[in-house]
């Protein structure tokens, strides 16, 4: 693989920014100019228009700038994108998928280099094996296979396949560099989609990213889960070598399975049942446990041969207080029981309607049932691609019939990412064609009802045991 150098000075990347923000406001004020002489027609078509060049100027700006920006575009990656016109969907969403696969090209002597400087010791003395070509490429960071020495480190994982995760040279600077961007990165995506809170966003996306740079407290997110997942009937999250991880090292158990793709193929049963463990994994891992990745996208699962799901990669985590989650559960109940009062005053005591008297409550209740009714609705039901992109739509597009009311919310920053876990929770199953009751499902976290699956019993009894012990 060739080299290939990491802007990290903030100014370089500003200006290129800059440039793009610059570019779209001179090219939409021309076209606001242009379109007084236009028919009601034509003047929405060059409006398309230029909303799509927009999207694809800030895809090929985020995706040369390989930081945290890059980042930003991938939040996108797993959705329908509703919000481009439906003639550009599939060339935008193929834009979006190459954007989420980017990762610099570094050669492995370069990122070799960093693990023994990380480790502090020559690669051969550190494991007994280690594959030269990477099984997997992120946006701050590559995958290799390795095998741990016999007598390395002198732990139980000694001579045991691990999975080496190792972060790019130069990329924490640049992601930094990203992040002193975000704010004038997310106003350009708020030109596109007005409801968009750029302060408040980038204020946790920054918070997230810069906490995803320190491969320690990866380590540290991800054996909190495989401690709560121990033994589980259907899931597993890999153990970390804690011995062999540092801030730019993370080593890990190997476990090899079915990817999503080959899963999206896979008989409706599977598909079913995968679905249903995926939703189990993501919401449980929140409201039961108040903690969860904020990462749910297709390549951080697979389905191993004993029929369990792995899920991988912690770095965008998410800790919430008992008394935030608790709250979102009463959010939920007030939505599912048709209380408008309940909602609205939990709404305002968070922030989240800075003015209360600008909205309608049963208008409000009617926007939460509208984004939820995937889960909050008592019925069976396949998820769709088109599903996922109406709930989008619904939570934050100017399309929405809600959207009068989307401008006046204020999100509370510890909720943030739990709706982007949500909805990208919602786009995976959506994928799947995932078929179930999800809503007969989450209330054993919001009611405390009994089972209402065959995994729901397993899970059931393996909390009972847990609990036990």
């Amino acid at each position: 693989m060739a080299d290939e150098q990491i802007p990290t000075g903030r100014v370089s990347r500003t200006a290129r920014v800059g440039r793009l923000a610059a570019g779209q406001a001179i090219r939409q004020a021309g076209t606001r100019a242009a379109n007084v002489a236009r028919s009601r027609e034509s003047a929405a078509a060059a409006l398309e228009r230029r909303n799509i060049e927009a999207a694809e100027q800030i895809v090929a700006t985020l995706g040369t700038m390989k930081g945290a920006a890059m980042k930003v575009g991938q939040v996108m990656s797993f959705l329908d994108p509703g919000i481009v016109p439906e003639p550009y969907q599939e060339e935008f969403q193929h834009k979006l998928a190459a954007l989420r696969d980017a990762a610099p090209r570094v050669t492995f002597k370069q990122m070799q280099r960093v693990i023994e400087d990380e480790l502090e010791g020559p690669l051969d003395e550190l494991f007994a094996e280690f594959e030269p070509e990477p099984i997997a490429a992120a946006s701050i960071g590559q995958v290799y296979r390795a095998r741990l020495r016999e007598d390395g480190r002198g732990d139980a994982a000694a001579g045991r396949e691990v999975a080496v995760k190792v972060q790019y040279p130069g990329v924490a600077a640049a992601v930094r560099a990203d992040l002193q961007n975000i704010g004038m990165i997310l106003r350009l995506a708020k030109r596109i989609a007005p409801g968009l809170d750029p302060k408040t966003v980038g204020e946790e996306i920054r918070n997230r990213i810069e906490e995803e740079l320190d491969y320690e407290l990866e380590a540290q997110n991800q054996r909190a889960l495989a401690r709560i997942y121990r033994g589980h009937p259907f899931i597993k999250v890999p153990e970390v070598i804690t011995s062999l991880s540092r801030e730019r090292v993370l080593v890990s158990e190997y476990v090899r399975g079915t990817g999503f793709e080959a899963l999206k193929r896979h008989p409706r049963k599977d598909r079913d049942r995968v679905g249903e463990i995926i939703f189990r994994f993501y919401f449980g891992c929140l409201y039961r446990h108040h903690q969860f990745s904020g990462d749910p996208h297709p390549g951080n699962s697979m389905l191993l041969d004993d029929g369990r799901m792995a899920f991988i990669d912690f770095g965008l985590f998410k800790r919430m207080p008992e008394a935030a989650v608790e709250l979102e559960k009463e959010v939920i109940r007030a939505t599912v029981d048709g209380d408008a009062d309940t909602i609205m005053r939990l709404g305002t005591e968070v922030g989240f309607f800075p003015e209360p008297d600008k909205f309608n409550p049963r208008r409000v209740l009617e926007h939460f049932r509208a984004a939820t009714a995937w889960y909050t609705v008592d019925q069976q039901i396949e998820l769709t691609p088109e599903i996922a992109t109406q709930v989008l739509i619904d939570m934050s597009d100017p399309r929405s019939a809600y959207f009068g009311q989307l401008r006046h919310e204020s999100a509370p920053p510890d909720h943030i990412f739990g709706r982007r876990m949500e909805v990208l929770t919602l786009a995976v199953l959506a994928q799947l064609h995932a078929r179930g009751n999800f809503h007969r499902i989450s209330r054993e976290w919001f009611f405390g009802d009994p089972p209402a699956t065959e995994l729901g019993e397993q899970e059931a009894e393996f909390y009972s045991g847990a609990r036990a012990g």
